[in-house]
């Protein structure tokens, strides 16, 4: 099955208003136009309006690093779907690694948050993974089984394939270690299989993306992995150079 290449770049807690624009601005001559390959950049909440004003008209997407399973309530210093599609964001990522290693992020919360973000008209990207106690225990096929049936559990069955996966090694995030593209192939493999085992027709269709220290360097060995659709591009994401010889990488 043939499925569209997707990079997606996670900002993180980087860039004010005014530099996430520069940023933007230095992307889109490079990127702005390409049609085979989906390409997302992921701002803060306070940049998100002005990146997808300045991205409109482009091929570049525009995704939020984090949303609320709620509509509204007392839930101070959260943001919710309806928030993100009023400023025409199209999608949102779920269920990183650092949203659950350090602000309690649980498969739970992700099971509400993956169908409303798709009811609410947003691409999930859904994170699982790894981390580095986990692998050397051979407990990476428990722990994932496990996030990506908890995070995809009440997800209609004939939306899943509209569901992103992101395998992200929590060992391989940030410390310039990468998982190397057997290990990257093998696990992405595994998820695969995992929401085949939801529906084989969603499971052969769904894009599993690689995240984990990704560079222009190492960028086409992974990418051009059997079951690897694409990255969640970290640290490389904020130059524009750089994301965009991902992007090219991702084009084959």
């Amino acid at each position: 099955m043939s499925r569209k290449p997707f990079i997606a770049g996670n900002w993180k807690l980087n860039n004010t208003i005014a530099e996430a624009e520069e940023l933007i601005q230095a992307l889109l001559p490079r990127v702005g136009a390409v049609e085979d390959v989906d390409v997302v950049v992921a701002p803060s909440y306070l940049s998100l309006a002005a990146v997808v004003d300045s991205a409109r008209g482009s091929a570049v997407q525009v995704y939020a690093q984090n949303m609320h399973e709620k509509d509204s309530g007392a839930f101070t210093g959260e943001v919710s779907a309806p928030m993100l599609t009023e400023i025409d964001v199209h999608g949102v990522i779920l269920g990183h690694s650092e949203r659950r290693q350090f602000f309690g992020e649980t498969d739970r919360a992700l099971q509400l948050k993956v169908p409303r973000a798709l009811e609410a008209g947003l691409i999930p990207i859904l994170c699982v993974g790894e981390t580095e106690e986990e692998r050397e225990q051979g407990d990476t096929e428990r722990r994932l089984r496990h996030q990506v049936q908890e995070g995809l559990e009440k997800v209609p069955v004939e939306r899943l394939h509209e569901v992103v996966v992101a395998y992200e090694p929590v060992w391989a995030i940030g410390t310039g270690l990468s998982a190397t593209a057997e290990q990257a192939q093998e696990t992405c493999g595994f998820v695969r299989a995992l929401v085949q085992g939801f529906d084989k027709e969603a499971g052969n269709a769904v894009r599993v993306l690689y995240g984990g220290s990704l560079k222009p360097e190492n960028a086409a060995e992974i990418l051009s992995q059997p079951d690897i659709d694409g990255a969640l591009v970290g640290g490389a994401s904020l130059d524009a150079e750089s994301f965009a010889a991902i992007v090219e990488a991702a084009r084959g």
